[in-house]
């Protein structure tokens, strides 16, 4: 197994953009790599973009961001109003604000959603994530669900114990619009990361996972 430190070798601060459907998606997809990479990169420097955010979710999408980084760290950060479960019919909208992030930031990384992710609203995100960054790396992140979606990742990011309970806690403290979904505990999240660190002989047994099509060694 191939291991890569990222950020070796660059210049400047290392610009990361996190790219989530809902208020919740970034936190539970790569909440924890987050928290790993902030700590390993002092002069990161996070772009967070939240496509549905309306009422109190953005609230909570508010509380999340500011829970993860220290406010110094955080470029861009835009929480639009898409409608949850209807982005492929404004999908035109969502696609110019795509381009408008395009222009205001140039990412060294990008956390989005998988391609073969079962809820339409992430599969159009990750669409147009790819159509708008075409020389980018790329890190497509899983979200446990009802739909059962769960696939074969390939990159993995070994994670310390603490690392993934605060990422958990964090989720438990600040959504508390999710609270009433079966599948939105912490035993979820901690099981899937467990998972993925046992897939990668991670030496604190946790991991998250990602998609990558396209690396360049």
């Amino acid at each position: 197994m191939m291991s890569l430190s990222l950020g070796q070798g660059r210049a400047g601060p290392l610009q990361v953009l996190c790219l989530g459907c809902h208020a919740d998606d970034l936190e539970i997809g790569c909440g924890g790599t987050l928290l790993r990479l902030a700590a390993e990169h002092p002069d990161c420097v996070f772009h967070w973009v939240v496509f549905s955010a309306i009422g109190e979710r953005a609230e909570e999408a508010r509380q999340a961001v500011n829970g993860l980084f220290d406010p110094s760290r955080l470029g861009i950060v835009r929480l639009a109003t898409f409608p949850d479960g209807f982005m492929p019919f404004v999908g035109a909208d969502i696609k110019l604000t795509f381009e408008e992030v395009r222009r205001s930031v140039q990412p060294d990384l990008i956390f989005s959603h998988s391609r073969q992710d079962a809820h339409q609203d992430h599969r159009l995100v990750a669409e147009f994530t790819w159509n708008t960054f075409r020389d980018h790396l790329i890190l497509e992140y899983e979200i446990p669900k009802y739909d059962g979606d769960m696939g074969q990742p390939s990159v993995f990011v070994p994670l310390a114990a603490e690392t993934c309970e605060a990422k958990v806690q964090l989720l438990m403290r600040v959504f508390q619009s999710q609270g009433a979904k079966r599948w939105f505990c912490r035993e979820t999240f901690l099981a899937l990361m467990r998972l993925r660190g046992m897939e990668c002989n991670a030496p604190s047994g946790y991991a998250e996972a990602f998609y990558a099509r396209k690396l360049i060694l």
